[in-house]
């Protein structure tokens, strides 16, 4: 429901669309620091980037709550205020849930990570720049929903590669994996990494409703 048959007719705040996309460069920002933290082994490379990880993630808790507050602030929004909250919060849970990952690679610091969690990495940022692409298609997606459906039709399919990699690599793990205490270390940081791509998942969901509602 829109927020008002008054609001087809008044001026919306244009500002969300903006700090949407701001929020959305801080999760592009964090997937990146993510991929680049795999190329490094040693305990010390990993905690730098954790740190950096966590500085982004603390910035965008800021820009989420700016959101929050806005939207008690605003008479008129350009959706209703559950779908922008709702959007500005699973996207700030994707950052969260990229900073996970990099704290449990810290306090675990496993072997080497796998090619499957790197490849599990690659895609959070495939996500996160799938989620970019579409906070740039919010403004305009009602007379053009093409942009915006690729988008989640991206989504969908990241989070389906990365189920199929995340199964097949805990199968391999309790077969080859000989050190108990380095399985549960891989197999929390693999859950965590293929949890973060049905975060960014979700993201999907919300803008394929967004497209019912308002397209």
């Amino acid at each position: 429901m829109k927020n008002s048959f008054f609001s087809q007719f008044a001026p919306q705040e244009p500002k969300f669309f903006p700090m949407l996309r701001n929020l959305s460069k801080s999760l592009v920002d964090s997937s990146s620091l993510l991929v680049e933290s795999m190329k490094f082994s040693s305990q010390d490379k990993r905690n730098a980037y954790y740190k950096r990880i966590k500085e982004v993630e603390r910035n965008a808790d800021i820009q989420a709550n700016n959101i929050f507050d806005e939207l008690g602030k605003t008479f008129i929004t350009p959706f209703d205020r559950e779908d922008i909250h709702n959007l500005a919060s699973t996207i700030d849970d994707v950052i969260d849930g990229i900073n996970n990952c990099a704290k449990r690679i810290t306090i675990y610091n496993p072997h080497p990570i796998s090619e499957s969690g790197i490849e599990l990495c690659q895609f959070i940022h495939q996500g996160a720049v799938y989620i970019a692409k579409a906070m740039d298609e919010l403004g305009s997606f009602r007379k053009h929903t093409s942009a915006l459906r690729e988008c989640c039709t991206k989504l969908h399919e990241i989070e389906n590669q990365a189920d199929d990699i995340y199964e097949l690599f805990v199968k391999n793990l309790f077969e080859k994996e000989t050190d108990c205490i380095e399985l549960i270390k891989i197999k929390e940081i693999m859950q965590e990494l293929e949890r973060t791509t049905d975060t960014a998942e979700r993201v999907g969901k919300i803008l394929r409703n967004l497209i019912v509602k308002y397209a």
